[in-house]
């Protein structure tokens, strides 16, 4: 039988709402000056780190398809959670589909994606200290988000986070529906705003040359 796809808490009255929506749009703020220092700090470890494998070799290239693969999973993840979450934040607590393994499967295919743009490099390290790097910044945006929901849904978002992981999907849990509304701008924007790891390609490519040449100096060789 399939279950319910939200539970909804209706709006108690205007100034509700619209103390919703200030408290949604500076957790979106906040969400954004996080992932530019992420960038940075990601750029900075990849500049002053090599792989340890030798850039012609096989194992090289295989982590680099492996990061590449990593990337379209994160894109392919980031659309479909955006399917059933588009748009819904402010007057709906999302359980179904993604939503009912992982009570933030967004976060987690970027871990997945930031995971393929460190492999980008060639080494594996550095592709799971990005992916770690990633979590650690994005966990005290999800602490904020989740005190916000706390308040807008209270018992219902109590329950909802009683039984579902933050982070760690659970595939027994998983239920959906037949149908779901979508919103094809917001579907596009999240897809569109996920096509961003690939500049880690030509980026990344760019840090080699530069070390070859002696411009900047790795002080770490990971495998």
């Amino acid at each position: 039988m399939l279950q319910p796809r939200f539970i909804i808490q209706p709006s108690l009255n205007s100034a509700t709402d619209e103390h919703a929506a200030k408290d949604l749009q500076r957790i979106q703020r906040y969400r954004k000056w996080t992932l530019r220092v992420g960038v940075v700090l990601l750029l900075a470890l990849v500049c002053f780190t090599r792989a340890g494998f030798d850039r012609n070799s096989v194992w090289h290239h295989a982590i680099q398809v492996v990061g590449m693969m990593a990337i379209m999973v994160c894109i392919v993840g980031r659309g479909w959670c955006s399917l059933y979450i588009g748009g819904r934040k402010k007057t709906e607590l999302v359980t179904s589909g993604p939503y009912s393994m992982c009570r933030n499967p967004l976060y987690v295919f970027s871990f997945i994606g930031t995971f393929g743009a460190g492999a980008q490099t060639g080494s594996i390290a550095i592709g799971l200290v990005s992916a770690v790097l990633c979590w650690a910044v994005f966990r005290h945006v999800v602490l904020r988000e989740e005190a916000m929901l706390a308040e807008r849904f209270g018992r219902a978002f109590k329950r909802y986070v009683n039984t579902v992981p933050r982070f760690r999907p659970t595939w027994f849990r998983w239920r959906d529906e037949k149908e779901i509304l979508c919103r094809p701008a917001l579907f596009l924007a999240t897809t569109r705003d996920a096509m961003w790891f690939w500049i880690a390609i030509p980026v990344l490519e760019g840090v080699k040359i530069l070390q070859d040449h002696g411009w900047l100096k790795p002080v770490f060789w990971l495998p």
